[in-house]
């Protein structure tokens, strides 16, 4: 019998964006410190997805298209946008 997956969108930020992204985020305080520790942090949910039943999918994360998405739907740039924006881009930004 083949196992059932749930697939999920991960936003995954560009190293060299990770910074500006904290510091324009309204919940940076949320956020890892460093994007070294949010990639460690990422990897290990990823293998706890896995083992609930879930994949996660990464998500291209550009700031600048990532900013003009939430400007349009007059959101704050935090986790639910940035978490939204990866789900709704699953398909078209996908990296896996």
């Amino acid at each position: 019998m083949k196992k059932e997956y749930r697939l999920l969108g991960i936003a995954w930020y560009r190293p060299e964006q990770y910074e500006m992204m904290r510091a324009l985020s309204v919940d940076a305080d949320k956020m890892a410190p460093t994007y070294e520790a949010w990639l460690a942090n990422v990897n290990k949910t990823v293998v706890e997805m896995r083992r609930a039943g879930m994949v996660g999918r990464r998500v291209d994360v550009e700031l600048g298209e990532l900013l003009a998405w939430c400007s349009q739907r007059g959101l704050p740039l935090d986790g639910g946008a940035r978490s939204t924006y990866a789900a709704e881009n699953i398909n078209t930004k996908g990296l896996d």
